[in-house]
């Protein structure tokens, strides 16, 4: 590729070395590229945030960020997760409807839990802003939300992996 350069981007905590193009889009390596296709393309323009990740701990519209931008920056998508309490909590509270938006709203409530476990109303639903869903209410995703926030205040990590064998 004319003008590419060489990446070595960590992503799902796997070291990837690619070569991409100075305008590709983070969306686009990690579907394309690397056939990550739980990050959505919604809009394309950054107002949907179906295809929210998280880098280095913290959302972001990997439709928004070059592929060159992620090169030393933790990139965990939605593959990553691997039955965090975050994704069972969706499923509990029927959190989705027709999916599309779901992986989105998954990232970034694993990034509130991450970076505010004792997040107030007003801050989940400020968080909740950057992403859009057609087919269902909030009300169930906040519950969600809720539901793992409740599970960390009570001593317990509400992102915590299963351990091997459990």
């Amino acid at each position: 590729m004319t003008g590419s350069k060489q990446l070595m981007l960590i992503v799902n905590g796997e070291e990837i070395g690619l070569t991409a193009r100075p305008a590709d889009t983070l969306l686009y390596v990690l579907r394309v590229r690397l056939g990550l296709t739980g990050s959505k393309p919604g809009c394309l323009n950054g107002d949907c945030g179906a295809c929210t990740v998280l880098a280095d701990g913290v959302p972001m519209k990997s439709c928004l960020m070059l592929a060159v931008e992620g090169e030393g920056k933790r990139i965990q998508t939605i593959e990553g997760l691997k039955n965090a309490p975050i994704q069972k909590a969706f499923i509990e509270n029927f959190a989705f409807q027709c999916g599309y938006c779901t992986s989105g709203f998954i990232m970034n409530g694993h990034g509130l839990a991450q970076t505010n476990p004792r997040a107030d109303e007003e801050t989940i639903t400020d968080w909740l802003q950057s992403n859009i869903c057609r087919c269902t209410g909030y009300k169930e995703i906040q519950q969600a939300i809720h539901s793992v926030l409740r599970q960390g205040a009570k001593g317990s990590d509400p992102l915590a992996q299963p351990k091997e064998g459990q």
